[in-house]
């Protein structure tokens, strides 16, 4: 009679030692453990909010000339999962993780590294892209491979090893200027992300010289036009 238990039993278990307890990130009131340029990034009405304010020489224009972060400074990440709901109004942003601090720009922190991309616009949204780095590394609905940049080129060897959705019906899944929820999973040198349920890229990182494997977790505001976005409902949750 035992032994119709142990199966349930031992997946509950590896279950309990893959995953440790959430970690808080965002208190839903303040800034606390984050670190940013404080002209730009608030907290509104329980959100992390971050602007791109119009230059007023030219309204259509933004005042920052380059991308800049707020950065939790609450510890690194490595293997871990990650679900946050965004919401965005025009322009470009993300999530940096596994990210490596650089000098600080006249607008803020910059990071390098990892990105979990998303934007107002179609094209970008889901896709991994590398910060300061070396650039795309899956579009939206790619099964990728990167292997290291061949002799005498700058950037790695993108193979594309399948597909995890279409690219079309991802985006057309994304809700316009309202709240999604978007989920990141970071495991050894596999990363999967993941936009309100459907799958967006899978990518397995096999260019070890380069490919970052713990680090800074931080938001970006992208220079460009004025823009805002805004971050809610954060769930980090290290693997073991």
């Amino acid at each position: 009679m035992k032994t119709r238990f142990l199966i349930p039993a031992l997946a509950a278990l590896a279950f309990a030692v893959s995953a440790a307890e959430p970690v808080q990130i965002f208190n839903g009131t303040d800034l606390t453990g984050w670190e940013g340029n404080k002209e730009l990034w608030s907290v509104q009405e329980g959100t992390i909010t971050g602007i791109t304010p119009p230059d007023p020489a030219d309204p259509t224009k933004g005042i920052i000339k380059h991308n800049t972060f707020l950065v939790w400074k609450g510890g690194t990440v490595g293997d871990f999962e990650l679900t946050f709901k965004y919401r965005i109004e025009k322009g470009n942003s993300g999530v940096q993780y596994r990210s490596k601090e650089l000098e600080a720009g006249a607008f803020g922190p910059i990071l390098s590294g990892y990105q979990a991309d998303f934007e107002a616009g179609t094209k970008y949204s889901g896709i991994l892209y590398e910060e300061k780095g070396r650039g795309i590394l899956a579009l939206r609905g790619e099964k990728t491979v990167i292997k290291p940049a061949a002799e005498g080129a700058k950037k790695p060897t993108v193979e594309k090893a399948g597909t995890v959705g279409d690219s079309d019906a991802i985006q057309a899944a994304i809700k316009s200027g309202d709240w999604n929820e978007y989920k990141i999973v970071a495991k050894g040198n596999h990363v999967q992300h993941f936009i309100n349920g459907m799958q967006t890229v899978d990518v397995t990182d096999e260019d070890t010289a380069n490919a970052p494997k713990e680090g800074l977790l931080g938001l970006q505001i992208h220079q460009g036009p004025p823009m805002k976005v805004q971050f809610k409902d954060f769930n980090l949750v290290p693997l073991k």
